[in-house]
């Protein structure tokens, strides 16, 4: 085939496609569609993500030496999605750590959890639907990629810290103070998870973030970890009905 041919066929292509992209810009047969798929991958001029998905290589890049950004590339798993906990916590700046998953949200089910393309390692956490929200579309390289905003990252974070590196990830997102305190509290009550109030309560207190909690129901008498990534030891604080295990050393590190 030649290069005219490929740009041609493939002209209105997004870097990332499916099958039926393809399918919906030729009027090929089934037959002469998957030969011609086949071909381009032969010819090095696209790349498997996975089954019927697929990136276009620049012209003259070497196959399996390419790669797109990998937030592109994990835009292509599940729909819906929107790149989450420790990926949005970095990629708003709320953290040093470069997380070496690539977290992704959904509410469809995905026969695998865990997989690795291209070398990096992509990490599906499915959700309830009331949880899916809080997310905005940003443009890299050619490609919009859905991505939970500031505040519904932090509140996400303080739902599943184990997603996030653990709570010391947390607090150097709310310590900055870039969020909007009242989207995070509307957030973080509309989460629907004790947790997430009891935790932002805490931190708040401790760190004198001039955010309006709402006070825990009185009701509630059980004990949270504060992080559940770290060992289940340390004094208790009654107000937010936490376990305080993490070491104080930590957390004033970071004030």
């Amino acid at each position: 085939m030649r290069k005219s041919t490929f740009v041609e066929r493939f002209a209105g292509l997004d870097d990332v496609f499916t099958i039926d992209d393809v399918r919906a810009n030729t009027n090929m047969s089934e037959d002469a569609l998957k030969k011609f798929i086949y071909r381009l991958e032969k010819n090095g001029w696209i790349e498997r993500i996975e089954k019927g998905k697929y990136m276009l290589l620049p012209l003259g890049a070497e196959k399996e030496k390419y790669t797109l950004h990998e937030f592109i590339v994990g835009s292509m798993l599940v729909e819906p999605y929107c790149i989450a906990y420790w990926s949005a916590l970095h990629h708003h700046g709320l953290t040093e750590q470069i997380p070496s998953t690539v977290f992704i949200q959904t509410i469809s089910r995905k026969k695998y959890q865990r997989l690795e393309i291209f070398g990096v390692n992509y990490r599906i956490i499915r959700l309830i639907r009331k949880k899916f929200f809080g997310i905005f579309k940003e443009r890299i390289n050619n490609t919009v990629v859905a991505i939970t905003d500031r505040e519904k990252t932090i509140v996400d974070c303080l739902d599943k810290p184990q997603h996030c590196g653990g709570v010391i990830e947390v607090i150097k997102g709310l310590t900055e103070k870039e969020h909007n305190p009242a989207r995070l509290v509307d957030y973080a009550k509309r989460i629907g998870n004790t947790g997430v109030i009891r935790r932002l309560g805490f931190l708040n207190d401790y760190y004198g973030l001039d955010i309006e909690v709402p006070p825990l129901d009185s009701s509630i008498r059980n004990y949270l970890l504060l992080d559940p990534v770290m060992p289940e030891e340390g004094h208790k604080n009654s107000k937010w009905r936490l376990i305080i295990n993490m070491e104080e050393r930590d957390m004033e590190e970071v004030r």
